[in-house]
């Protein structure tokens, strides 16, 4: 069974909170997919994980780029794991795969949209009828994440 992170977008957007979570994930050998809801805005976080911060780089890429299953970091649009990762993140209110075969998956939500934070309640609900481990995390006014459940 994966573990389930939830992190509660509350003090920052998602192109300042995403690139710090996904960075740490390969700093400790993770492969990731990101998922997203459509192609514009997988191309619009793709052409952001380049030039977020001037001294980072965070190797990454797109199904429809070069390569994409041997990407460290892949944005998609789908829920195949072309990557082999083992940590899936689903922004926007991306539908999760009907099988989670990864070690962590974690959503990312805007607390301030209403169906992100409706359908991020129902996903808590659904995987912990399923057995999965689950932890809640939220900003702190400070933008830290603080776990609450």
């Amino acid at each position: 069974m994966a573990d389930v992170l939830f992190y509660h977008l509350t003090e920052s957007k998602l192109e300042d909170a995403l690139p710090p979570l996904l960075e740490k994930s390969v700093e400790r050998g993770w492969r990731v997919a990101v998922q997203t809801r459509d192609p514009e805005r997988r191309d619009a976080l793709d052409a952001h994980l380049w030039t977020y911060r001037d001294e980072s780089f965070l190797p990454h890429g797109t199904e429809d780029g070069a390569s994409p299953d041997r990407q460290p970091v892949l944005l998609t649009t789908g829920t195949e794991n072309i990557n082999q990762a083992s940590v899936r993140f689903l922004v926007d209110g991306a539908e999760p795969p009907d099988e989670l075969p990864y070690d962590r998956v974690v959503f990312v939500f805007d607390g301030y949209d209403t169906e992100q934070l409706e359908g991020a309640r129902s996903q808590w609900k659904r995987l912990k009828s399923q057995g999965h481990t689950l932890t809640y995390w939220q900003q702190s006014p400070e933008g830290r994440w603080e776990k609450k459940a």
